[in-house]
């Protein structure tokens, strides 16, 4: 049975009990994930109303704008959120690498029968 959350077109996010929400982040361009984070309510609300993806720090204990030291923002074309309202998807144009160590995306390795091996996309 499907609630108001699930089929209305009211956003009610579902924050875990630390206040979070998973968040993807896809290249609009190319459709690759970039990242996965989280969001709190505040970062939620700067994202929408910037257009600048913010994320809250789970390591930090802080909200951070995705990209405030190296300058690789990342642009919001649009911003989807899932049938249950627990994890959004952010569709974006990156001002240069999404990940800190300077790759394109997070998701730069492989997990294979031997361990990992690097993607080169």
């Amino acid at each position: 049975m499907s609630s108001e959350r699930e089929t209305g077109l009211v956003l009610n996010p579902k924050y875990d009990p630390q206040g979070l929400i998973t968040a993807v982040v896809t290249d609009a361009g190319t459709g690759a994930v970039l990242m996965l984070a989280h969001m709190n309510a505040e970062a939620l609300s700067l994202t929408q109303t910037s257009g600048i993806a913010h994320f809250w720090s789970r390591s930090r204990g802080r909200l951070w704008k995705k990209g405030e030291t190296s300058g690789h923002v990342l642009h919001v074309v649009e911003m989807r959120i899932d049938c249950d309202q627990d994890a959004v998807w952010v569709i974006a144009r990156p001002a240069g690498p999404a990940c800190h160590t300077g790759e394109t995306s997070c998701f730069y390795r492989r997990l294979t029968d031997d361990g990992l091996e690097r993607v080169h996309d």
